[in-house]
């Protein structure tokens, strides 16, 4: 296949990724078929399931496509802090804002890495996935260290999965609608904050 050729197939694969994101993010992986989402978009069946070879490859797509822009959503926190407290606060306003605005998606994130436990076939792109999140608490780790001139009592894996277990605790939370208890992990959010700098 001609380069030309590879690029738009690629680049078909990203779009249907992108459009069916939401169809997976609402029924999850184990209830989602390439026939399911065909049905619940502008897709058929058959354009599916010539971009995709199975609904693995689709789920692993689409999530890699979404987690490469949330990645990104701290920078913009980290460029503009110009006082450690500016950072903590900042951070913890897009931290609550990414959990109640994309709970959806960030609960297939999740479904995907739970899968990746069963499915070998996901465990790569998950390392992968995982390993950039990390670098992106760690970048808002370090860049407060920085402002603050504290230094870190922890290490980049430990200090994202103490953030991303607190995270998914608020999600399970708030797709529970038990809101009391995610006002409750955005009381204690600034102390866990701390808990990375001893």
């Amino acid at each position: 296949m001609a380069r030309r050729q590879v690029d738009k197939f690629e680049a078909r694969r990203r779009e249907l990724a992108v459009a069916t994101l939401h169809t997976l993010a609402d029924l999850g992986y184990a209830r989602t078929s390439l026939r399911e989402i065909a049905h619940n978009s502008e897709f058929s069946h058959g354009v599916l399931h010539y971009y995709f070879a199975d609904k693995q490859d689709l789920v692993t797509q689409a999530v890699r496509q979404y987690e490469a822009v949330c990645v990104t959503r701290y920078d913009e926190v980290i460029d503009n802090a110009a006082s450690a407290a500016q950072l903590r606060d900042g951070f913890i306003a897009k931290y609550l804002e990414t959990l109640r605005a994309d709970a959806p998606l960030h609960r297939l994130w999740y479904d995907l890495r739970n899968q990746s436990l069963f499915e070998a076939s996901f465990r790569e792109d998950v390392r992968e996935i995982d390993k950039r999140r990390e670098e992106m608490i760690w970048r808002v780790i370090t860049r407060y260290a920085e402002l603050s001139g504290a230094r870190p009592a922890m290490s980049p894996g430990t200090a994202y999965a103490v953030f991303d277990g607190v995270f998914q605790s608020g999600l399970r939370h708030s797709l529970s609608g038990r809101d009391d208890e995610v006002a409750r992990l955005e009381a204690e959010l600034p102390r866990v904050f701390a808990l990375a700098f001893g």
